[in-house]
């Protein structure tokens, strides 16, 4: 959501990455996989980078980009993570194992709100990150919260959906699009206003909200 002039200028200070990641970048492109904006992934690794958590559940796999350089930026750290798309998911399991990642990733195949049970088998968590259908951030959001440790944040991505959540939705040509949009905004109000967590939200890469839990001292 940066300027698009200030966002070339900070891309091109971002070092130039590790070979197999300017693939994944190259090739998520090509295919049109929804992957991270460059500026927001480093965002988000700079986020976990001083919340140091231990243990990561990612909503929305696609092909691991954003699980394979959490772990390049915590080598401590474990994801969990869960793609619904089978052709993503194996593309995922390729690149995971080309990544050396194994024992860092556990990656599952199926829709994240069926697979409850299993995913609270590999928790706690210390943070939840949450990039998946954007209409159903407020179940993710209810499903997961309860696993979460003490200190746990969630990140939710693509929560300003390129700015369309500031227009006049009177100026949104489809039904489809004026409803996503809706859902997003009420997921963002739902958000700022949860009694039990602080939120912000940063207006870089698609938008990224950052919430972090109160605690007993509220």
């Amino acid at each position: 959501m940066l300027l698009q002039n200030v966002e070339q200028y900070v891309e091109k200070l971002i070092p130039k990455r590790q070979e197999l990641i300017e693939e994944m970048e190259a090739y998520a492109k090509e295919h049109h996989v929804p992957i991270m904006e460059l500026i927001g992934v480093e965002t988000l690794l700079q986020i976990l980078r001083l919340h140091q958590p231990k243990h990561i559940l990612e909503i929305g796999t696609a092909i691991a980009y954003s699980s394979i350089r959490m772990t390049h930026a915590l080598p401590e750290a474990r994801v969990v993570t869960v793609e619904r798309n089978e052709e993503r998911y194996q593309k995922a399991q390729e690149f995971i194992e080309r990544a050396g990642k194994q024992d860092k990733i556990v990656s599952l195949f199926g829709d994240a709100l069926e697979l409850r049970d299993e995913i609270e088998r590999h928790g706690p968590y210390d943070a939840v990150f949450i990039d998946a259908a954007k209409g159903q951030y407020q179940r993710f959001f209810e499903h997961y919260e309860p696993m979460l440790s003490s200190k746990g944040m969630i990140i939710s991505d693509n929560v300003l959906f390129k700015g369309h959540v500031a227009t006049d939705l009177a100026e949104v040509e489809t039904r489809r699009r004026r409803s996503l949009i809706k859902k997003i905004q009420a997921y963002n109000t739902w958000l700022m206003n949860h009694p039990d967590y602080y939120t912000t939200i940063l207006p870089i890469g698609d938008g990224i909200a950052i919430s972090i839990k109160r605690g007993d001292q509220e």
